[in-house]
């Protein structure tokens, strides 16, 4: 596919000079199959729906984080949207009921895409009585998230439970802990000043180092804004106890798992799971991850595909961690999603820097920084994601000095 897709670049018009209707997204009312079929793009399934960016190219002028705003060429990213979802589902109910022997599954909803997305193929899977949706909102997350939850479980017919997290951070000291490494580097920062993180280097623009800024608006000056750069220790500091977020939503997950002998469900996409955009122990445990393998663009396809409303599907995605708004290309990616897809799938099929800058509207040498900021995620990704190292002791090589004798 990689190839046949490259070779078709040539017969294609360059951006440049491409009408507006392929400069604003890859519209799949507008492609033909072989047999001359249209492929998707009605809004009713069919059996051949193809992704459709809409959403990610409002997603890059939404966020007002891409100053150079363009609109990627996806079209290497179609995928057929009713038989991925039976796919996911089959495997679903293989991983569920055959390898694992559980009576359902557990997963927390943000109503982000991916949760949403994931709790809809969960039922459509197992039937909604045997999925436990779980809303986890705490004091700083937006009250949007939880009505977008509702949402997403009313689509799926899905009863959720809401479990507000807020006194077990509190009792791990989250919000405590996080403020005093704040205010060392912003003595005027209060408790309950909202702030976020955000990375202070353009990955694709820049060689150098990126480091992170604390943006923070100071309730002892009015609501002024103050940035300041944080140091690697007081970024850790907030890190870990941000973190404390995911792990002790994770541990809910796995409390109802356990006392209904279900499994947990993960919600990562491939950008998030491939480029360490999770927190070990938390966000990025679980029995089974159903979309691990999809892009950021592809799951969006989805859930316009399953009917999830726009006010989910047309969103941009955040963290919702910190208290002050936050998308994910502003904390880690450094990216729109729309881009970072089409550069992500190019370097996994070892697509020259030159022939990715014309499908990501880049320069070469943006690519080539973008590639390595990819490397160096999907190093620390493998360490997240990896088994505990064990030492192997005088037990292990008798045994295994046993085994071979037998």
């Amino acid at each position: 596919m990689t190839q046949a897709f490259l070779t078709s670049l040539a017969q294609k018009p360059s951006l440049a000079s491409a009408p507006p209707e392929v400069l604003d997204s890859f519209d799949s009312r507008k492609r033909q199959d072989a047999s001359g079929g249209c492929i998707g793009g009605t809004g009713v399934p069919t059996s051949k729906t193809s992704v459709s960016c809409g959403s990610a190219a409002r997603e890059c002028s939404a966020s007002g984080l891409d100053r150079n705003v363009v609109h990627v060429d996806h079209s290497m990213l179609a995928i057929d949207l009713a038989a991925e979802c039976e796919r996911i589902e089959r495997a679903i109910r293989d991983a569920v009921g055959t390898k694992l022997r559980r009576r359902g599954v557990v997963l927390g909803v943000s109503g982000g895409i991916d949760s949403s997305v994931t709790v809809l193929l969960a039922a459509r899977a197992l039937g909604k009585d045997r999925v436990t949706a779980i809303l986890m909102p705490e004091r700083e997350s937006s009250p949007a998230s939880l009505e977008l939850g509702r949402a997403a479980c009313d689509v799926a017919k899905v009863v959720p439970e809401v479990v507000d997290v807020t006194p077990m951070l509190e009792a791990f000291g989250c919000y405590r802990r996080r403020d005093l490494a704040i205010s060392r580097v912003l003595p005027l920062f209060r408790p309950g000043d909202r702030f976020k993180i955000t990375i202070a280097e353009d990955v694709a623009e820049s060689d150098r180092v990126s480091h992170f800024h604390v943006v923070a608006s100071l309730s002892s000056r009015a609501g002024a804004t103050a940035v300041a750069r944080l140091p690697v220790d007081a970024y850790l500091e907030v890190v870990a106890a941000t973190n404390l977020k995911q792990r002790v939503r994770k541990t809910v997950e796995y409390t109802a798992a356990d006392a209904l002998n279900r499994a947990v469900l993960g919600t990562p996409n491939l950008l998030e799971h491939a480029l360490g955009f999770f927190v070990r122990g938390g966000d990025g445990l679980a029995d089974v991850k159903p979309i691990a393998h999809l892009y950021k663009s592809q799951v969006f396809a989805l859930g316009r595909f399953l009917g999830l409303p726009e006010s989910i599907t047309g969103q941009i995605p955040t963290t919702d961690t910190y208290s002050l708004p936050q998308s994910q290309q502003e904390f880690y990616f450094g990216l729109p999603y729309a881009t970072l897809d089409v550069i992500l799938w190019c370097h996994t099929n070892q697509v020259s820097a030159e022939r990715a800058a014309t499908l990501a509207v880049m320069s070469p040498s943006a690519v080539e920084r973008v590639y390595r900021d990819i490397d160096l995620k999907r190093r620390a990704a493998a360490r997240l994601d990896g088994s505990a190292c064990f030492v192997e002791g005088e037990t292990c090589t008798v045994a295994k000095a046993q085994e071979h004798h037998v």
